[in-house]
């Protein structure tokens, strides 16, 4: 090649304009709270793309083989019919001592060891305390009855639903001495692995994330198990997406876990980050004031390139900061008004 053409090839590629920042969708988190999606607020945003929603395990299947998918296809059909779409949450923890996630047939059939674990906290001065359970996702048998229950919901829901999302991978159980007798922290990334796998085989049309923030037996950069990376590259080897339940630009914690890996992934992996309780107070070292949602937004595509951004309803953030971001961005005038709380509810 002509040393002038080889020159000109290079300073192309030097000059190349740097590729477009993701826009990514945004999806309000109502929690439990499913019955907020008939807020007007919500349906009238185009801005809006649909409702990230939690059903947990106990109600979806109250009694052995006994499922109640109708809970989740009421709310479809209301969506779909507002032009809205859905991404479930299926919960099995729960960070409340008072709530556990699990069916009570796992509770009470010796068979599943309990079904699940009590987690704790245990802070620099040695206090313990209760964080909720911890489902035993370990467990082959346990395992098994969470996998049926992903096959019956992808029988009805597969391809009609955006997504689904699995919990955090982040479990607490505050110091080895608190770890059930046949957990190991090798055993459990196999479990997480595991329960991607059946995620994925059981729903080949939409989206499954794992929400992957914190690993037991780990804490990087210090105490490195390559745990959270085997989570993060066995999603790119089976196409799972991968992110986390809290969008903090700032926080190191988030910076030296998740933040890298979500980076990282294959250009193929999708990812999906919710802005949950809290995260809208968080206070920026650059401004030393709290971070906006223009921020967050700009966190969110220009840094982590997600797909997907489930917005959390703390108030006041919601209604006078987020929805009118999301709708000056949709470009509904400059939506500086804030709205009404609560929304007018469409029956």
């Amino acid at each position: 090649m002509p040393r002038l053409l080889l020159l000109v090839g290079v300073l192309a590629l030097v000059a190349a304009p740097p590729a477009a920042a993701a826009e990514p969708q945004s999806f309000v988190f109502f929690n439990v709270d499913r019955e907020r999606i008939r807020e007007k607020s919500f349906l009238d945003s185009p801005a809006l793309v649909g409702a990230q929603l939690k059903y947990r395990w106990s109600e979806l299947e109250p009694e052995r083989d006994r499922y109640r998918v109708d809970l989740i296809l009421d709310d479809l059909r209301f969506l779909q019919e507002h032009g809205k779409k859905l991404f479930i949450q299926l919960q099995e923890v729960s960070f409340d001592e008072k709530i556990v996630n699990v069916p009570d047939y796992l509770r009470q059939d010796p068979a599943f060891g309990g079904g699940a674990h009590l987690a704790y906290d245990v802070d620099q001065d040695g206090n313990v305390s209760v964080e909720g359970w911890v489902p035993r996702r370990w467990d082959p048998d346990v395992q098994a009855r969470f996998r049926k229950l992903l096959r019956v919901l992808a029988d009805v829901l597969d391809g009609k639903i955006e997504g689904l999302n699995l919990p955090e991978t982040s479990i607490g159980f505050g110091a080895p001495r608190f770890y059930p007798d046949d957990f190991t922290n090798d055993g459990y990334v196999e479990a997480v692995r595991t329960i991607m796998s059946d995620a994925r085989e059981s729903f080949r049309e939409s989206c499954v994330i794992q929400y992957a923030n914190f690993m037991p037996g780990e804490w990087l950069p210090w105490e490195d198990g390559g745990y959270l990376k085997q989570v993060y590259a066995h999603a790119n080897e089976i196409g799972v997406g991968v992110g986390g339940p809290d969008l903090l630009p700032y926080r190191k914690g988030q910076q030296n876990h998740s933040h890298p890996l979500i980076r990282a992934r294959d250009s193929k992996t999708v990812a999906g980050v919710a802005v949950q309780w809290g995260n809208f107070d968080d206070i920026s070292p650059r401004t030393g004031k709290r971070t906006t949602v223009e921020e967050l937004y700009a966190f969110a595509g220009d840094d982590l390139r997600l797909d997907y951004v489930f917005w959390g309803t703390q108030e006041p953030y919601y209604s006078k900061e987020v929805l009118p971001y999301l709708n000056r961005r949709a470009g509904l005038g400059d939506a500086t008004a804030p709205l009404s709380v609560p929304s007018a509810i469409v029956p």
